[in-house]
């Protein structure tokens, strides 16, 4: 038996059966490349959902980590520890705003946002208790606790969990009349993605994150923008709603905050929302741990210098054009996203998402399917030119060879 074969059988013996991963075991990996136990390599075109945005073993991001190792790595929320208050300053003037309230997941930022915005509505809207509402967008994801299922339209993420929590209106993504129908006296948020990355990289009709801050703010109705994959500079900008050059009064943030070494996610916006939190009324002890402030921190300083926007921007608009050639073979019937993330459609007779995947995989590139017949592709931001041409000729010779 093969070191993968055995690796896997392991693997589905011992752990719940939650994911369908491709049948590769990565061992070590630098920039955008992962070698697996036997040897091989392989081109990631995922970057971990846009959690490695800026490459495996960012030296930057290892060097920050380990000089924190070996000072301190967790103290509680009990305590302040010394670097806590300059990842909220900088993580605030990053986003335009006056304070942060970290966590460590994704989902966990996203449930954060939906306490905030309930606790906003009653103590600052003066929306009768228990009755504040959000709404969301159909075909949404923002993670997976029970609470976010209960919004969910994926039948996979949200079935066999109720009951699940009330007080979500959803209404269809893009649709900004439907969404203003939605929205009453009681509405506390509107919660979106501003590009839908799990359905398959959606990006809205142009105008409508606009309109949606228009409304909300028309409305008395906090804008929330749940920015944990698209953000920190994966679309060519440090924030994809700044394409509509729409600000938002909350948002949500994680995967590459934290650089694909340490998970860190935070809620972000001015005192009069967050101001609503008193101590004792929410928390985590992993959150904001010094650790994780320090990745933060240079992920940050990474962040100021523009150039891994400018580069997302200019190998993004490379990778669609690539990527718009191949609608003409007859292969793909769709391409979609923004800046180096994109979702392509598949025609159905050339095998399903997962299929091209596997076959991508034997030719020494890693992608992710989702919804059939479509792949998502997201290099890490530092990928070179070269290997993301060698990337797409792959793709090119599994969809037409």
């Amino acid at each position: 038996m093969s070191r993968t074969a055995d690796a896997i059988r392991s693997a589905d013996e011992h752990s719940a059966h939650n994911y369908h991963p491709l049948p590769v075991v990565v061992a070590s990996a630098e920039g955008a490349w992962m070698t697996d136990v036997e040897g091989r390599r392989y081109l990631d075109m995922l970057a971990g959902y846009s959690a490695l945005n800026f490459g495996h073993g960012n030296r930057r991001l290892i060097d920050a980590a380990k000089a924190q190792l070996e000072r301190v790595t967790l103290t509680s929320r009990a305590f302040h520890h010394d670097r806590f208050a300059e990842f909220c300053t900088e993580l605030a003037a990053l986003c335009g705003k006056e304070m942060v309230l970290p966590m460590n997941t994704g989902a966990e930022a996203v449930e954060t946002a939906v306490k905030t915005a309930r606790k906003w509505g009653y103590e600052v809207k003066g929306v009768p208790d228990g009755q504040a509402k959000i709404v969301v967008a159909a075909n949404n994801f923002h993670g997976r606790t029970t609470t976010i299922v209960s919004f969910s339209t994926d039948h996979e993420a949200r079935d066999h969990y109720g009951p699940y929590t009330p007080g979500f209106e959803i209404v269809p993504y893009g649709d900004l009349t439907a969404l203003a129908a939605a929205v009453t006296a009681n509405t506390v948020a509107v919660l979106l993605e501003p590009i839908q990355g799990e359905a398959g990289v959606l990006v809205p009709p142009p105008g409508y994150l606009a309109g949606v801050r228009q409304l909300t703010r028309e409305r008395n109705v906090l804008f929330m923008v749940d920015e944990i994959q698209s953000g920190l500079g994966r679309t060519g900008r440090t924030f994809a709603c700044e394409h509509e050059g729409v600000v938002p009064d909350v948002y949500v943030l994680g995967k590459a905050l934290g650089g694909g070494v340490v998970p860190v996610s935070a809620v972000v916006a001015d005192r009069d929302v967050l101001g609503v939190f008193r101590p004792g009324e929410h928390g985590s002890t992993f959150g904001g741990n010094p650790l994780a402030c320090a990745v933060a921190l240079e992920v940050i300083a990474m962040l100021r210098t523009g150039e891994y926007q400018q580069r997302a921007a200019e190998l993004g608009d490379h990778l669609h054009r690539e990527l718009n050639l191949l609608t003409g073979t007859g292969a793909v019937t769709a391409v979609r996203g923004r800046g180096l993330w994109a979702g392509v459609d598949i025609d159905p007779a050339r095998g399903t998402g997962r299929q091209v995947s596997e076959r991508l995989m034997e030719r020494g590139v890693l992608v992710k399917d989702t919804h059939g017949s479509t792949i998502r592709i997201a290099p890490p931001l530092v990928i070179g030119k070269e290997d993301l041409d060698w990337g797409l000729e792959q793709l090119r010779a599994v969809l037409t060879g």
